[in-house]
């Protein structure tokens, strides 16, 4: 949350407004003017790039993958038909411009996670009694003997690191440069203001929806704690968005992976939107507009190729790519690290 009001504030201090009158920001601009001269320019073409290829080629790549699979598992219908469908559907959106962009999100993003909670908070009403067993197995999980010991030969944190900060970033996107993007164009009176939208932001997606998540699995039986993947009666392993049907189906029987299903799609889709036009900016600052027709016939050919492609591929690239955009947004971070204690302060802050 901390990290993300600095990435909100510098944007917004940072923002500027292109000659067809369209308000742009985000990392390249910050990262500019925290060092300046020719690394200054490195660093932020560095970043532009990662971001392109982490977002808008394979950070899509995995949503689409999320989706095909969820629909697969919930309906019988094969991956390359959901491929061609999203494919087509964000062809459409991405050619509307942000405009159209901004209408879809803003309009599917809140019903979906309400209707999401809902469906998660009446599991645990369902399965109350398993609840309290739930909370005991994280903490259990986490400082039993075994997990002492695994921490201090170093496997289980390198382990926590890889998968913890990894899924972390995916989740909420702190620290990643992805969604000061988005925090660049609202129009609010002081930096400041936008810096804590971004972190009741990260509290919801993190703290309440996926704790929701968590406690839904754990609290279902699926998952046989203290196991990798031992899920149910027969032992059958599952990844991914799996997990989480086959949790909701305990409480809701047959509808559980349908309703999974159809809250991912757009969970899933609204992120490929967001991050088609994060990268987007990135594409219009390196090459100017006419590389976004180019940029966007490829990420489309990338949605639908996605969903194609098995689940721990397509993850260890995105995680790969993602940290090469993470390091010089947080160097950056790091740097202008007085100005966004001051902007914290509500001082006047001059970049």
């Amino acid at each position: 949350m901390a990290t993300i009001y600095g990435e909100a504030c510098l944007a917004q201090a940072t923002k500027i407004t292109d000659k067809n009158g369209e308000v742009t920001g985000g990392p390249v601009y910050y990262i500019t003017k925290a060092f300046g001269g020719a690394f200054g320019k490195f660093l932020a073409g560095f970043f532009a790039v990662a971001i392109i290829l982490a977002l808008g080629f394979m950070g899509n790549m995995v949503q689409s993958n999320s989706i095909s699979d969820a629909f697969k598992t919930a309906f019988g219908v094969p991956a390359w038909i959901i491929g061609i469908a999203v494919a087509v559907i964000a062809a459409f959106i991405f050619l509307g411009g942000i405009g159209r962009i901004a209408s879809f999100t803003e309009k599917c993003v809140p019903i979906m996670a309400a209707l999401y909670l809902l469906g998660g908070l009446i599991i645990l009403i369902i399965n109350i009694k398993n609840v309290p067993g739930a909370f005991a197995s994280i903490f259990t999980g986490a400082f039993t003997p075994e997990a002492v010991v695994g921490g201090g030969a170093g496997i289980a944190v390198r382990e926590a690191i890889r998968r913890g900060v990894s899924r972390g970033l995916f989740s909420n996107e702190a620290g990643m440069g992805s969604t000061p993007h988005a925090h660049a164009i609202a129009k609010v009176d002081k930096p400041q203001d936008q810096g804590e939208v971004a972190m009741v932001g990260v509290f919801i997606d993190t703290f309440v929806v996926l704790t929701m998540t968590a406690l839904v699995i754990l609290s279902t039986g699926v998952v046989e704690v203290g196991t990798k993947f031992g899920f149910g009666k027969d032992n059958v392993n599952f990844t991914g968005t799996a997990v989480a049907q086959k949790a909701f189906e305990h409480g809701f029987g047959g509808l559980g992976p349908k309703f999974v299903a159809l809250c991912l799609l757009f969970f899933a889709f609204s992120t490929i939107i967001g991050w088609y036009f994060f990268a987007r900016q990135n594409v219009k600052y390196l090459f100017g507009d006419k590389a976004i027709v180019p940029f966007t016939v490829i990420g489309i050919i990338c949605i639908f190729c996605g969903s194609l492609l098995k689940v721990d591929l397509v993850w260890n690239l995105s995680d790969l790519f993602n940290a090469l955009m993470v390091l010089p947004n947080i160097f950056a971070l790091l740097f202008l690290g007085g100005k966004i204690a001051k902007f914290a302060k509500g001082d006047k802050v001059e970049m």
